[in-house]
């Protein structure tokens, strides 16, 4: 199987599987809550009866409440362990990215240097070379589509960061590709919930929620803080 066909069957199945590691971390979190909420009740009580003589043993806390304060640091260890899974498993992807963007810019150059040996350009009266507007296009050409692939690799990207968006509230430091463009007003590459500015002259385009103060999608238009204002501005002048 070529590598780009290995490289997209791979990426199509990784919005699925990082869908059930997330999920089975939202089920451990919950379980780790629930456990700690026991041992904290369980804990208030014994330290009560204690307290009011009730228990004259050593002061200590019972074997039951240390299990569960044992089961509960499994239980976030799990957690740990499964969120570098998860790490490794985007990081693993990044890279195979990174190839197949190299591979696709190779096989451009290869592209081009062959349609530079087979057309050469015809010679003017004056015996100097002139080149002509088809040499032109078929460049323009060749840009286009090297333009497209290169838009193409980077949407993949962005689907891959978007589905893989954390769930949890937990905090992946993933790398970031150094040729990755940036958004909003942090400057930063794409990732998690995401709004689009409504004005299409907007130099920024997209912002993060939390950059703008947002917690769940807009109804309606919405306009960053530098499109409002020049939005507002032509409504005074209009009037």
């Amino acid at each position: 199987m070529p590598f780009s066909d290995e490289f997209q069957a791979d990426l199509e199945a990784l919005p699925h599987i990082l869908q059930k590691k997330y999920a089975l971390m939202r089920d451990l979190d919950r379980s780790l809550q629930e456990i700690l909420r026991q041992n904290e009740q369980r804990c208030e009580q014994e330290i009560e009866d204690i307290k009011r003589g009730v228990r004259a043993e050593t002061v200590r806390f019972s074997d039951e409440a240390l299990d569960e304060q044992k089961h509960g640091i499994r239980i976030a260890d799990e957690k740990v362990a499964l969120a570098i899974q998860t790490y490794d498993l985007v990081d693993s992807h990044i890279q195979k990215l990174d190839q197949y963007l190299k591979m696709s810019d190779e096989e451009l150059r290869r592209e081009r240097e062959n349609a530079a040996a087979t057309v050469a350009p015809a010679p003017s009266p004056d015996g100097t070379t002139k080149s002509g507007r088809s040499s032109q296009s078929g460049r323009g050409g060749r840009k286009k589509t090297r333009l497209a692939t290169a838009a193409t690799a980077a949407a993949a990207a962005t689907e891959v960061a978007a589905t893989a968006e954390n769930p949890t509230g937990m905090e992946l430091d993933l790398p970031v590709d150094p040729n990755e463009p940036t958004y909003c007003l942090c400057n930063q590459v794409s990732y998690g919930e995401m709004v689009a500015c409504d004005n299409p002259n907007c130099k920024i385009e997209w912002f993060h929620f939390g950059c703008v103060g947002l917690k769940e999608q807009p109804r309606g238009k919405w306009y960053c803080s530098d499109c409002a204002v020049l939005k507002n501005r032509r409504k005074g002048r209009s009037r």
